[in-house]
């Protein structure tokens, strides 16, 4: 397959060049427009309350938890793992944080450190057992469900507990402050921040496409490149506006941007973030090639243990208590996210956005489906159609490649 020059795709920038980048990208551009359509379907449906600030606050809070857990999954994913104990773990977590703070006094940020680590040493048993015993994942990861779906009800002992302090809380509840003092009812601060955001991504992406251009493989016509350009700074920006009408960001929100940030700085940019993508897709060419397929493999369940944890942290602050059902299905949203975001049940493909896009895919389909009073009986039926679509749609892009 030939690669177009830079004269060439600018040439041939019409509806053919257009769909045919779009055909080759299916999977990033896919997603994203289904994100879209759902989105505006349910807007309408619900008659203007999707869109509405404390909706979107809402929907951002639902579903942290889920886009933290999802941005993990994907490098086991990747590497052609899964870990179905991740919904356990969390409630693990957030059922020892639970503890540690209202039984035992300690201060909400070291209950969050202790949390973290028991994460990570989780994560590092299970990725032991896998790399280097290679026991499979599901296995391993389905005794981890099982294990510590039991240990959070011994360490509850069957009952809630809580409140938490207030700093705790600020980990779910709370905003970012307006350091620019809110005028007209905005809130400044959010505004600037959503500004530099959506000027950060656009000149990104013209830096990438300047090197495209400098090394002479450009794929992408200017017409579809600036439209596409001009959409997301739109939607960061309209979003932002919305978001600032209300409390402005929340903490967590700008918890997620940055991990988001640095995995998907990390997946793309470095030597590690390449070595992933080549052991999920060929695992033996990659030990041949020199590459420590175990310890990488390890880290990625290290990070999944990490990863849960925070988001067990997370979702106990937004109840302001630990449940003994906490967690509980969260490991099948998380796995839907990737998934529907374009990873492949293969190993080797997928991107960290397309986990976020996928996560919110699923958030979207939750809020709205809830709003317009859908029973959770045909929303399990709803979300288990478009998973199952999902992958077959990978499995066609596999065969036909």
């Amino acid at each position: 397959m030939s690669i177009k020059t830079v004269d060439e795709t600018e040439r041939g920038g019409g509806k053919g060049a257009a769909w045919g980048v779009l055909s080759g990208h299916i999977r990033e551009y896919g997603m994203l427009m289904a994100l879209v359509v759902i989105m505006a379907f349910f807007q309408f449906m619900t008659g203007g309350v999707l869109m509405r600030p404390l909706n979107l606050t809402n929907l951002i809070l639902q579903n942290s938890y889920i886009v933290i857990m999802a941005i993990g999954m994907l490098l086991i994913i990747i590497t052609g793992h899964i870990d179905l104990s991740v919904g356990s773990v969390a409630g693990f977590i957030g059922g020892l944080g639970a503890v540690l703070m209202v039984n035992h006094g300690f201060s909400g940020l070291t209950a969050a450190g202790i949390g973290l680590l028991a994460g990570a040493l989780i994560g590092a048993a299970q990725g032991y057992l896998v790399a280097y015993f290679k026991v499979p994942s599901f296995i391993v990861t389905l005794a981890g469900m099982l294990v510590f779906r039991g240990l959070t009800l011994k360490v509850l002992g069957s009952a809630s507990i809580g409140p938490f302090p207030e700093g705790f809380q600020k980990l779910s509840k709370g905003f970012i402050p307006d350091f620019l003092g809110g005028t007209g009812g905005l809130h400044m601060t959010t505004l600037l921040i959503g500004a530099v955001a959506a000027a950060t991504i656009v000149i990104l992406s013209m830096r990438k496409r300047a090197k495209q251009a400098k090394a002479g493989h450009v794929d992408e016509p200017m017409g579809l490149f600036a439209g596409r350009n001009i959409f997301i700074a739109a939607a960061i920006m309209l979003i932002t506006y919305l978001m600032a009408s209300y409390n402005g960001f929340p903490n967590v929100l700008i918890v997620m941007a940055l991990l988001i940030a640095v995995y998907g700085f990390m997946t793309t940019r470095t030597t590690a973030g390449r070595r992933i993508y080549a052991v999920g897709g060929n695992e033996k060419a990659a030990k041949l090639s020199g590459i420590r397929t175990e310890r990488l493999t390890f880290f990625t369940f290290v990070n999944m243990g990490v990863l849960a944890a925070l988001a067990g942290l997370i979702f106990a602050a937004r109840l302001n208590s630990a449940t003994p059902k906490a967690g509980v299905g969260f490991e099948l949203d998380v796995i839907a996210a990737c998934f529907i975001g374009g990873a492949s049940a293969y190993g080797g493909v997928g991107k960290v956005m397309g986990a976020v896009v996928g996560a919110f895919i699923m958030g979207v389909m939750n809020n709205g489906m809830s709003i317009l009073g859908i029973g959770i009986d045909d929303q399990q039926v709803i979300k288990g159609l478009v998973l199952l679509a999902a992958v077959c749609f990978d499995v066609y892009n596999r065969n036909k490649a």
